[in-house]
């Protein structure tokens, strides 16, 4: 879309949040105009405040490790009957049992809007994200995005869900994979290219290009396994511990 017809499109939408949603420190509607790329995973336990921020203080490493030593590991099995169906539709809203469900926005929607800046949202709707500018922790590059051009930010889930599948989620619960597929821990709006070179890696096959934001992935990662009382591959903890210091 040329910037003339982009300009009248937006000049219709309105700076707000949706009700119920996120702000910046993660406690009310989002505006997406404060300061800061984002918070350390290990000051965000819930993953609703905003992006990934490097953990850089020796204390915080050691925090670190210590978590990601209780990740118990396991061997990686097969993707037999993995879909992504398995996991509920795509960004539902009726995932209960994780932060921002039922609030009225889809799951990206609520993503954009917690990560994004500068936020503008489509005429008549309180959630539907036409623009934003945002911080891309796994490369350290700001993106301008534009609705128009969606595919240039993705929303990455930390633990893919096919990685989840052959560690263990394919005798869940589907309520359970559809709370793994749309807990905002487990999610951070990334650059596309980023998202599609990852792949359903994990940590010892591919890492966010931005080395100082490497031990914050792995917090973030162990955090979700944690929470869904999953293992990781023993390659991949090992990974993790020396992206801390470990």
């Amino acid at each position: 879309m040329g910037v003339g017809v982009l300009a009248g499109a937006l000049a219709a939408a309105v700076l707000t949040g949706c009700t119920g949603g996120p702000t910046a420190d993660g406690t009310g509607p989002a505006t997406g105009t404060s300061g800061g790329h984002g918070v350390s995973p290990l000051k965000n336990p819930d993953g609703t405040k905003r992006g990934l921020a490097p953990i850089t203080a020796e204390s915080d490493k050691a925090a670190a490790r210590q978590l990601i030593a209780k990740v118990r590991t396991a061997g990686r099995g097969p993707r037999t009957g993995y879909a992504r169906d398995r996991f509920g539709y795509a960004w539902m809203d009726t995932a209960d049992g994780v932060p921002l469900a039922r609030n009225g926005c889809d799951t990206r929607n609520d993503l954009l809007r917690r990560d994004g800046r500068n936020l503008r949202f489509r005429a008549g709707s309180d959630c539907v994200a036409l623009a934003m500018t945002l911080h891309d922790p796994y490369t350290g590059k700001t993106i301008e995005w534009r609705k128009e051009k969606a595919a240039e930010v993705q929303i990455d889930h930390v633990v893919p869900l096919s990685y989840s599948w052959q560690m263990g989620s394919s005798r869940w619960p589907v309520s359970k994979r559809k709370q793994l597929a749309n807990d905002v821990l487990n999610l951070i709006p990334v650059q596309g290219r980023a998202n599609s070179a990852k792949s359903d890696a994990g940590p010892a096959s591919w890492l966010p290009p931005d080395q100082q934001i490497r031990c914050a992935y792995a917090v973030r990662f162990a955090q979700v396994a944690l929470k869904y009382g999953m293992p990781a591959t023993a390659p991949d903890k090992q990974m993790m511990l020396r992206q801390c210091g470990g």
